[in-house]
């Protein structure tokens, strides 16, 4: 499946981009913060801490997803069906098989994750294997694993972190000013005043930075999973079937939360909550309906 690979080098190249990009960002915080506070530690401690955060987000972000997601592993035993479908498609696909887990939601899910297709993981909603048959079953799955073959689970997984602890900088140096932190007014002057309007300025856009990294690297690899998924298991219309019952789908899911959403096949958020403008502005999944046109007009 040539498809799957062709944009494995860029997404390697996007994913370093983003951890070098996380670096500079909070060593920029913290050089603002050191200079906020008059001590320069503060910068050190946000060095030593990006490498830290960048070293645990390649190495232990999946299991942490998979932990957020109260996600348990499954084996041939547990589910026969499953493990047969996703073995036979990833032989297709010439990947190794990923380890599986099922995560118990009543809602129609799922996502890949892991940081390559070596040390991959699917995982599935207990609704998912209840709602769908074999062939809208086969469709999700092969987008996960088109997931995987184009390599967008290392980013998509990383990001998770690293958004999430730029969200929790922000948050603790805008806490900090509001029980006075800080310099004092005196020690602090024209200069100092200046950097603290910087820092609360950066501390209010560092989130809002880090939700846009998130949709950069999730609406165009949501469609490249439906092309590639398409094409794996040569009947696109599987999983237009599966994400029109995803549409359809009202469950609300209790591990839905921001950080993750871009990682699910579908957004997690109630429905309802989607119409509201800024949840539009920052939606991190193309809209299904369109998803499902682009697939009935596939041509496999």
């Amino acid at each position: 499946m040539v498809s799957l690979y062709q944009h494995k080098d860029s997404n390697i190249r996007r994913t370093w981009a983003l951890f070098i990009g996380f670096l500079i960002v909070v060593i920029g915080i913290g050089w603002i913060f050191s200079q906020v506070y008059g001590d320069s530690n503060i910068l050190y401690i946000a060095v030593a801490f990006s490498v830290f955060m960048n070293a645990v987000s390649y190495w232990y972000s999946d299991k942490i997803v998979l932990r957020m997601a109260r996600a348990k592993p499954v084996s041939m035993k547990d589910n026969p069906e499953l493990y047969r479908i996703v073995e036979n498609l990833a032989i297709t696909a010439g990947l190794p098989m990923p380890k599986l887990y099922l995560v118990p939601e009543r809602a129609l899910n799922a996502f890949a994750t892991g940081r390559d297709p070596k040390h991959a993981v699917v995982a599935v909603t207990q609704g998912l294997l209840e709602k769908l048959d074999r062939s809208e079953l086969e469709g999700v799955l092969s987008h996960e694993l088109s997931h995987i073959g184009n390599r967008d689970i290392l980013i998509g997984t990383v990001a998770v972190i690293l958004v999430g602890f730029i969200s929790i900088l922000s948050d603790i140096f805008l806490r900090s000013m509001m029980w006075g932190g800080g310099r004092s007014r005196d020690d602090r002057g024209n200069a100092g005043g200046i950097f603290l309007l910087i820092g609360i300025a950066l501390s209010i856009l560092a989130p809002i930075s880090a939700m846009l990294i998130q949709l950069a690297i999730s609406r165009k690899r949501e469609s490249l999973a439906d092309a590639s998924g398409a094409l794996l298991t040569r009947y696109p219309e599987g999983l237009a079937r599966a994400l029109e019952k995803l549409a359809r789908d009202t469950t609300p899911m209790r591990a839905a939360n921001n950080t993750t959403s871009h990682l699910w096949i579908d957004d997690p958020f109630p429905k309802e909550k989607r119409t509201h403008w800024l949840h539009k502005l920052f939606m991190t999944h193309p809209p299904i309906e369109e998803r499902i046109k682009a697939l009935r007009g596939l041509g496999v």
